[in-house]
């Protein structure tokens, strides 16, 4: 699970800079800027969330626990949710995914306090 972990995150951080650039360079002329900074909401919460996901992989090498797997995939769920509901909304438009978004921000809450409980219990 660490292995898959530590990828995944990996993954989401190129991701984060693929996007990031994307949307400075591509999108920047595209879309309003109140869009524009919803996109940039959305970019600045899967990069702080996806080093999050890093350091629970790296805690995970020495601490492996149920709770850590399980903070790692609140975390990865809320970035699907809460960036991706952020990114699809600013580029489309589609109002009603402003709805996902707090979905998405209780995931990253939810993993965060995974986290202290896995330290709690193990440390």
């Amino acid at each position: 699970m660490t292995k898959t972990i530590l990828m995944t995150a990996s993954v989401l951080l190129a991701l984060a800079v693929a996007l990031g650039a994307f949307g400075a360079h591509g999108l920047k002329s595209q879309l309003s800027t109140d869009m524009m900074q919803t996109y940039k909401t959305g970019v600045d919460y899967h990069f702080y969330h996806a080093l999050g996901l890093l350091l629970i992989g790296i805690l995970a090498v020495s601490f492996p626990s149920e709770l850590l797997k399980w903070s790692a995939i609140l975390l990865m769920a809320g970035i699907i949710l809460f960036s991706g509901s952020l990114y699809v909304l600013a580029v489309s438009g589609i109002k009603w995914l402003g709805a996902v978004t707090p979905v998405g921000g209780l995931s990253f809450i939810a993993g965060w306090v995974m986290l202290f409980f896995a330290v709690w219990k193990k440390v």
